[in-house]
């Protein structure tokens, strides 16, 4: 039998077993979730869940942990990094990517009173990044647009919770973080903004929704309602700013100040769209001649755009 015969018996004998699954699995969604401004969308999943349906958002602190709890099935759905999607999945691992969460939400920052302005002035210089992250990615690829490579700049292993605080105790020059810390830098009079990267070919590429192969195989209606779900959190949260940091505030214990200017930059969204499919093969590609990953991932089962285009044409 061939794989696209298997894929469609799989998927035909889903969908007729999809009912009694929703029932089962519908009264109470997992769903992982960043400590982060940009992955703030679950959230406020809550308030738009269907009637007979709860959800509970799991906090993780990295890319790397939301998306194993995927891998798990320690969570049904999940949101996190795009590198951390590719990672998995070129190592065969069952995640898929059915939507899109946030574009941007990064930040090259230094110290205030530092002599670093430019992305040049890295050179020989200490600086914060998570390894495996969407901004490790980015940064190497800024840097060799400048004519410099990783090696010509101290690299060191620093957490995205922990960027800000190693920066002010003077542990780094620099870091590549993800907001709220840019903005926690900024306000607190440490930081400044030495660029935002999104003049790469990937843009401003970040977060994915994600499930597990098997949920989208076994059990679409639950994937097509939890899209629903996520494209009305995304839009609320889009549209309600004040709402967005509030829920920050509120459930992640985060400072408010810094809230109003990390929230400047976040894009939440949704829809898996032509383009973020592009930045996102192109953002692969980048990993492999990094050696991050040793072979493209199957992009026909990495990226499933169904539920996407389904709930953008019933949104239309």
């Amino acid at each position: 039998m061939s794989l696209v015969r298997r894929q469609l018996l799989a998927t035909t004998i889903g969908v007729l077993a999809a009912p009694a699954l929703v029932a089962a699995q519908g009264t109470r969604v997992r769903m992982g979730a960043l400590r982060l401004i940009h992955s703030i969308t679950p959230f406020f999943y809550e308030r738009f869940m269907p009637e007979g349906m709860t959800v509970e958002v799991i906090p993780f602190e990295s890319p790397t942990e939301g998306k194993n709890a995927v891998v798990t099935r320690s969570v049904d759905f999940g949101a996190f990094g795009i590198a951390a999607g590719i990672l998995g999945s070129a190592a065969r691992e069952p995640v898929v990517v059915i939507g899109s969460c946030c574009d941007k939400g990064m930040a090259v920052v230094a110290r205030k009173d530092g002599p670093i302005n430019t992305l040049t002035d890295l050179r020989g210089r200490r600086v914060g990044i998570w390894p495996g992250s969407t901004q490790e990615v980015f940064i190497r690829e800024r840097l060799r647009m400048e004519g410099m490579t990783i090696r010509d700049i101290q690299s060191i292993r620093v957490s995205f919770s922990e960027m800000h605080a190693a920066l002010a105790r003077g542990d780094i020059d620099a870091y590549v973080g993800a907001e709220p810390g840019p903005g926690i830098s900024v306000t607190s009079g440490i930081g400044k903004i030495v660029e935002f990267p999104y003049s790469t070919a990937m843009g401003t590429l970040n977060m994915i929704f994600a499930a597990h192969h098997e949920t989208t195989q076994r059990n679409p209606q639950l994937c097509a309602a939890m899209m629903r779900v996520h494209r009305r959190a995304s839009e609320y949260a889009t549209l309600n700013r004040a709402a967005a940091i509030e829920m920050a505030v509120q459930r992640l214990g985060m400072n408010r100040a810094a809230l109003e200017v990390s929230i400047e930059n976040v894009e939440l969204n949704w829809r898996m769209t032509p383009a973020m499919i592009e930045r996102s093969r192109t953002y692969a590609q980048h990993m492999q001649e990094l050696q991050q990953i040793r072979q493209q991932p199957d992009f026909n089962v990495f990226f499933n755009t169904r539920f996407s285009d389904d709930e953008a044409r019933a949104a239309a």
